[in-house]
């Protein structure tokens, strides 16, 4: 699909729907965990959403003429165990706490990837990380109430899973621009957190195949849908449409996992809560958005002075 074909308003549009699809992904890790473990759940999903995603990710890598370096081989597995842990810590996580609190728990990620940057790049974050961390913390802590008792052990978990991933979408930034290969470095890292959460399960599930059974629907969702559907429409949208736009867009996630464990689940905030969620939604667009509009504003200023 190019560019003369795929115009920006469907383009939006299909990040539109990712982000759904991403968003009610959570309504289905939560029911999951009423009939399986969820290293099960986790080793099923990636397993699947990669072999979905294989035939992609495999012409991917044959239109590439040069072979993969040792260091950045390196660099996919630090990325792929960074997203393992991430995806265990917010699957444990759902067992406990709510699909509202983990989709706006898991949007962290967005304020953690420049703080990362700048530890491992050695560079000054833009102002606005100053104004989005607190924000989102305030975010949190009235997201619960306003109580500091109700945040429980999965929210913690959740949130230890946003680091995780931030500093996978950090490497697969570095490496997608290396390799030019975004799709094939994803499709790796969906086999190796499915590979490492089977591993896992006979040590800490006992695997019960009726369970399994009863659960396909919530595996197919999440393995073809959020995992391999989602990335391939994100990967394409993404090409087509301004970054600002993009983000705005994608960070939308938490609201559909909320929207859908509300009209699925029956599951509400109290009042203080969703002053809590609009902060998170707030820091999260602030921090993504802000400095790609004084990127875009600052060159056009050069230009324009004698």
């Amino acid at each position: 699909m190019t560019s003369a074909v795929l115009s920006r308003p469907v383009a939006t549009l299909l990040l539109l729907i990712t982000t759904a699809i991403w968003g009610f992904a959570f309504v289905a890790q939560k029911t999951a965990m009423d009939v399986m473990g969820p290293l099960t759940f986790g080793a099923l999903r990636y397993l699947l959403g990669a072999i979905v995603i294989a035939p992609l990710a495999l012409w991917e890598y044959r239109r590439r003429k040069a072979g993969i370096t040792g260091k950045q081989w390196l660099l996919i597995a630090i990325l792929s165990l960074a997203f393992t842990a991430g995806s265990i810590l917010q699957q444990v996580g759902l067992t406990v706490t709510t699909v509202t609190n983990a989709g706006f728990l898991t949007a962290l990620y967005v304020l953690f990837v420049p703080m990362i940057a700048a530890v491992a790049l050695r560079t000054v974050p833009h102002p606005v990380i100053w104004l989005g961390v607190p924000m989102a913390l305030t975010g949190v802590y009235l997201l619960n109430g306003g109580r500091l008792d109700t945040f429980n052990s999965g929210d913690l978990l959740v949130v230890a899973c946003a680091l995780f991933w931030a500093v996978q979408v950090f490497l697969l930034g570095i490496v997608a621009r290396m390799t030019g290969l975004p799709v094939f470095v994803s499709a790796v890292s969906f086999l190796v957190c499915g590979v490492l959460c089977a591993g896992l399960v006979p040590i800490f599930e006992t695997p019960d195949l009726s369970g399994i059974a009863l659960g396909w629907v919530e595996i197919a969702y999440a393995g073809i849908l959020s995992t391999a559907v989602a990335f391939s429409l994100q990967a394409i949208g993404q090409q087509h449409v301004p970054p600002a736009n993009a983000a705005i867009v994608l960070s939308s996630e938490s609201l559909f996992a909320a929207l859908g464990a509300a009209l699925l689940l029956g599951e509400r905030l109290v009042p203080i809560g969703y002053l809590g969620a609009a902060l998170i939604f707030a820091a999260i667009v602030f921090v993504e958005v802000i400095p790609l509009l004084f990127a875009r504003q600052r060159p056009a200023a050069v230009a324009a002075e004698p």
